[in-house]
């Protein structure tokens, strides 16, 4: 089997990183319309559709029920804009959903031409990313709404995101530049003031670190140690007064004394009366915002299985749930390969537990990418050198 195309990787990292970015940010206000996702993944299928056609003949089908389960429960969520609220925005949620199991799908047949390759690819393209965003947010954008920082229209979880990824990206690189990168991705995630992306990214590390705990060393580890302390320290004493400003109200004042959570607790609990009210199949889609959002102003519960819980009921919850239990059986111990295996896996439990606090089903698509990635590293084989044929006719004689 041939290698992979690059250049299908590059452009769904575009896409998945660009979000619901539109033309009237970049200064064209009557193309508003256009929808660059869909004019992107239209092209980045078509060059996909050529690299799979030369690749020859796919490799066999296995342990894919989970992807049979996901790409249901998509289907369920949009059909379930037959009963959603008349005030719920059915229309671009669906075409969400739609674009959603087309990346998945995508992502995953192109890694499973070359796992390695594509996922290399994907966390150089995602550490570049980072770097970028980081740049844009701290020299360009500035500080916004209560002094937080992001970058591109993203939001600041959903450039927390993005910056926390960089640093599984340079560690996956493995590469010295790469992680001197990673004091600037670091000071970029804090100054985005998102407590539940730093949480989250703080999880998914100590299990890193415990899970490879027999295979570190004492030298490389107080290295590492020094390096990140010494950069904190330079970073602390040489940021402007926005960032301690930001770190001391945000970070200490609200968190610790106020107990401040941005009003998460009222919305995740209307989000469950909801899911209580219509236990079977949920409100439909969007029905949180056609039900309550539109007249609090909230856009959604913030919490991505209570908005399925709301708005898919007990059938949209047993799919995910199915979904995501097959998938963690089909990753598990990482197939042939389970060091890039296991760093995609360690990029979507990032993204979903930050989910868990932040972002609509949209928002949640990098962990649907990385987790189709992985599955494609877990499933695919390594491919046997064949012996030369020099060696098979002594391995002949010889017998």
């Amino acid at each position: 089997m041939k290698g992979i195309f690059l250049t299908p990787g590059l452009l769904l990292v575009l896409i998945a990183i660009g979000g619901r970015f539109t033309l009237d940010r970049a200064g064209f206000p009557d193309l508003a319309w256009v929808d660059l996702r869909v004019v992107g993944l239209a092209a980045a299928l078509v060059v996909l559709a050529v690299d799979l056609a030369r690749r020859g003949k796919p490799p066999a089908w296995a342990n894919e029920g989970w992807l049979v389960l996901t790409l249901l429960f998509f289907l369920f969520q949009i059909a379930s804009a037959l009963w959603a609220p008349p005030a719920s925005r059915v229309g671009p949620q669906t075409v969400d959903l739609i674009l959603l199991g087309v990346l998945t799908l995508a992502f995953y047949h192109w890694t499973r031409g070359d796992p390695d390759r594509a996922i290399r690819w994907a966390f150089q393209l995602f550490w570049l990313a980072a770097v970028v965003f980081a740049l844009a947010a701290i020299f360009v954008n500035g500080p916004g709404e209560q002094g937080r920082y992001s970058a591109f229209g993203g939001g600041p979880n959903v450039f927390v995101r993005i910056e926390l990824l960089g640093v599984i990206s340079a560690i996956a690189l493995r590469r010295w530049f790469a992680l001197l990168a990673t004091p600037l991705f670091l000071l970029a995630a804090v100054l985005s003031g998102s407590r539940a992306g730093l949480m989250a990214g703080g999880a998914v590390g100590l299990a890193a670190l415990w899970r490879i705990r027999g295979r570190l060393r004492t030298g490389p580890v107080l290295a590492a140690g020094a390096f990140l302390l010494a950069a904190g320290l330079v970073v602390w004493f040489s940021a402007p007064p926005a960032f301690t400003s930001l770190f001391q109200e945000r970070f200490v004042e609200q968190t610790v004394h106020e107990q401040y959570l941005s009003d998460r607790t009222d919305i995740w609990a209307a989000a469950l009366r909801m899911a209580v009210g219509h236990p079977v199949a949920g409100a439909g889609l969007d029905g949180f915002y056609g039900l309550i959002g539109a007249n609090q102003m909230v856009e959604y519960p913030h919490n991505y299985v209570l908005a399925v819980a709301a708005e898919g009921g007990l059938i949209g919850l047993g799919l995910l749930t199915g979904a995501v239990i097959l998938w963690a059986k089909t990753v598990r111990g990482g197939g042939d390969r389970p060091q890039s295996t296991g760093l995609a896996v360690a990029a979507a439990v990032l993204v979903a537990l930050s989910s868990l606090f932040s972002g609509d089903y949209y928002d949640a698509r990098l962990f649907w990418i990385f987790a189709a990635m992985a599955a494609a590293a877990a499933v695919a084989r390594v491919r046997a050198e064949p012996v030369a044929g020099p060696a098979r006719e002594r391995e002949a004689v010889g017998s």
